[in-house]
C-alpha cells in the first residue's frame, strides 16, 4: 500500500483533478492516504482536504512523518497519471519494489518535459533524502527505474 504526497505548492489549482485520479488506487486497494504538502493557512486547500480526507502538511518531510504506509509517491499537484498507473505500480512493487520514477502524461505538447513523481520508500526520505521532487529524483540514480 501507498501514500501519496502532492506537492500542491506549486499550481494548486491542479490539485483536484489528480485527486479524482487517485480515487481509483484508493478503491482498488493501492492507495492508503493521501497527503496534501501547501502553505498553512490556505482556505481552499484546507476545505478540499476536509472535503477528501486528505491530510495537510507544510513540507514533504512533514507529510513522510504522517504517512502510514511504508512506500510513499511523491507527486506534483499538475501530475497527470497514465492509464494502467494501478497495475504498474501494483506490479512494480510486487517485484520487490526499489525507488522509480512515476511517469505521467505531458499536456504540454510534443517538446514539453514528460512529468514525473518519485517512488520512494518512507524511511529513505526521512534519512535526508531531499525535500522536493528534483533531489528526490537525483537520489534515485543516474537512470532510475521507471514505472507508472
Amino acid at each position: 500500500m501507498l501514500t501519496a504526497i502532492i506537492d500542491a505548492r506549486t499550481q494548486p489549482e491542479r490539485l483536484p483533478a489528480l485527486l479524482a485520479q487517485l480515487t481509483a488506487g484508493a478503491v482498488d486497494g493501492l492507495l492508503r492516504q493521501v497527503v496534501i504538502v501547501a502553505e498553512v493557512g490556505q482556505a481552499d486547500i484546507a476545505d478540499l482536504c476536509e472535503e477528501t480526507g486528505a491530510d495537510l502538511q507544510p513540507t514533504i518531510e512533514a507529510a513522510s512523518a504522517l504517512a502510514r504506509a511504508d512506500w510513499l509517491v511523491v507527486l506534483p499537484a499538475s501530475f497527470r497519471l497514465r492509464d494502467g498507473w494501478i497495475g504498474s505500480l501494483t506490479g512494480h512493487l510486487g517485484r520487490g519494489g526499489h525507488g522509480a520514477l512515476v511517469l505521467g502524461l505531458s499536456d504540454g505538447g510534443l517538446f514539453a518535459r514528460r512529468a514525473y513523481g518519485v517512488l520512494i520508500e518512507r524511511s529513505r526520505l526521512a534519512s535526508g533524502q531531499g525535500a522536493d521532487l528534483k533531489r528526490l529524483r537525483r537520489g534515485l540514480g543516474f537512470n532510475p527505474r521507471r514505472t507508472g
